[in-house]
């Protein structure tokens, strides 16, 4: 029997993540908004929704890069399994300024992030 210790599986859904932390990193919100659903569902891990649209989680971004223009996301980890990438992120507010660490949850459906879940 051959047991299989290591394997890297293709996950397009991988790489849609990436693009899309790339994309807040650049601070490029018309990027950013082309991964997510129009009906897009944001909130916090077990929380009642923030947003449930693109056009609400844009004007998320909108003010916080607007109050933090040197917002940066540090990739920690990243885990997928199917559907679902969920990604353990360090955040810098503005250098030798606040950090935090937050781990989100994507849930993508027909190619685009459907859901967001952020656990703090």
């Amino acid at each position: 029997m051959t047991v299989l210790t290591h394997m890297k599986l293709a996950n397009p859904n991988i790489d849609i993540a990436q693009k899309q932390l790339d994309a807040y990193n650049a601070q490029n919100l018309d990027a950013m908004m082309a991964f997510y659903a129009p009906d897009v569902v944001v909130s916090g891990l077990n929380g009642a929704p923030t947003e449930t649209s693109r056009a609400a989680l844009r004007a998320r971004y909108e003010k916080a890069f607007a109050q933090y223009p040197q917002n940066k996301a540090e990739l920690v980890n990243r885990i997928a399994v199917g559907g679902t990438v969920a990604d353990h992120e360090h955040v810098v507010r503005v250098p030798g300024g606040e950090t935090f660490d937050v781990i989100a949850i994507y849930t993508f459906q027909d190619g685009l992030i459907s859901r967001v879940d952020f656990a703090k």
